[in-house]
């Protein structure tokens, strides 16, 4: 009888070991696709529901988005090249 008991602590060891393990691969894999999702998010620059909302009196095409994006990495490069032609490291409102 007591190596029955001993047979069926160690199977409900196991089941322990097994479900720890399970939930840290569970666990690592949910912060691999929250990292997945930042990096998307932070790709791009523009937030698309606030100039959604800055525009009154007209629709907002797909396309817009990614144009405005661009425009304003462009924006930020060239602000970058002045600053940095006149000897600063902080970017101010006249260099764009």
């Amino acid at each position: 009888m007591a190596a029955k008991k001993k047979a069926k602590t160690a199977k409900k060891a196991a089941r322990k070991t097994t479900r720890k393990a399970a939930s840290k691969k569970k666990a690592a894999r949910k912060k691999t696709a929250k990292r997945g999702r930042a990096a998307k998010v932070a790709e791009m620059i523009i937030s698309k529901s606030r100039t959604k909302n800055a525009v009154r009196n007209c629709n907002v095409s797909s396309d817009f988005y990614a144009a405005l994006d661009e425009y304003v990495r462009n924006a930020i490069k060239n602000a970058e090249g002045r600053a940095t032609a006149n000897g600063r490291k902080t970017l101010r409102p006249q260099d764009l």
